[in-house]
């Protein structure tokens, strides 16, 4: 697993076009692919090239769209094999806003979305932002390989756990990488929007990495269980570096980027890490440990 260096005041501004681009990218998703249960149609999902909707079924007209962080592309994949890009450096995000909905029109493929940022400090609809977006390509590269090694320990760490639980996916709104799972059971009625009150309708125990932000001004990885259980933080969180965060009913485990970078090996630090979260989120909340536990099939 390799970590890159990622200090975010570096890129700061390339991660807010890149945070744009991936809105566009995602706001398109979610209106065109059939509504999934808690929201997973809106999600990216991290590949090789880069950030990915996966296919978009559309009705009779299929298509996908890659963030292409090698290359410097979007690139839209139509339902007859047809392939187009889109320039990501050099672009003003109403450029880009326009030129993605111009290729999608040109290939018969026409959705609707609310075009204008969310859950961002600012909400000047796309096709205002006609400033010159910073792209940082070297910056863009590290963060693609710093997903990609994540991505892999998540998906290790999710084929242990025999439930219901998620792909391994980037929510555009935030900007997080996130793996969570379910317990099955409902969890008590909450306020918020409908897309809040659906995503927490069950219990959950969740992991994500965020790249950093206005307010983290440095990359973390993070853990929640919800509802909050009681003595969730009494269990310590491993490495060392990570801890317990908060007041009870809003504990957060954390444990920042650059000491899981620094690690002797950081593919079983962020394993411990995650490890150690489930293990303080089940045993407070009553899951039934055992009956997840994955069984390794011999007979295949």
């Amino acid at each position: 697993m390799t970590l890159p260096s990622l200090p975010y005041p570096a890129w700061e501004d390339t991660k807010t076009s890149l945070h744009l681009f991936a809105q566009i990218v995602g706001k398109i998703r979610m209106a065109c692919h059939p509504k999934l249960n808690h929201w997973w149609h809106v999600t990216l999902y991290p590949n090789i090239d880069g950030l990915t909707t996966g296919l978009v079924p559309n009705n009779e007209m299929p298509f996908s769209l890659t963030l292409d962080l090698r290359n410097g592309d979007l690139v839209v994949r139509g339902p007859e094999g047809e392939r187009k890009t889109v320039p990501l450096a050099g672009q003003s995000v109403a450029s880009f806003y326009r030129e993605v909905f111009a290729t999608l029109a040109g290939l018969g493929i026409t959705p609707k979305i609310i075009a204008r940022p969310y859950d961002m400090p600012f909400d000047t609809p796309f096709g205002e932002l006609t400033d010159p977006a910073p792209w940082d390509a070297e910056a863009v590269a590290r963060f693609h390989e710093a997903i990609l090694s994540i991505a892999g320990v998540f998906e290790a760490f999710r084929g242990k756990f025999c439930g219901k639980q998620t792909p391994v996916q980037l929510y555009w709104h935030s900007f997080d990488l996130v793996l969570t799972q379910f317990s099955g059971r409902r969890a008590p009625p909450r306020d918020g929007t409908n897309s809040d009150k659906e995503a927490y309708s069950h219990e959950v125990i969740s992991y994500g990495f965020w790249p950093g932000d206005a307010n983290v001004r440095e990359p973390m990885f993070y853990t929640y269980t919800y509802p909050e259980p009681d003595g969730l933080g009494v269990s310590p969180l491993k490495p060392d570096a990570a801890s317990w965060t908060g007041e009870p009913g809003g504990l957060m485990g954390l444990m920042p980027y650059e000491a899981m970078r620094s690690a002797s090996d950081p593919s079983a630090a962020l394993t411990a890490f995650l490890t150690s979260a489930y293990t303080a989120g089940a045993t407070a909340a009553g899951w039934d440990i055992e009956a997840f536990r994955r069984l390794d099939a011999v007979d295949l």
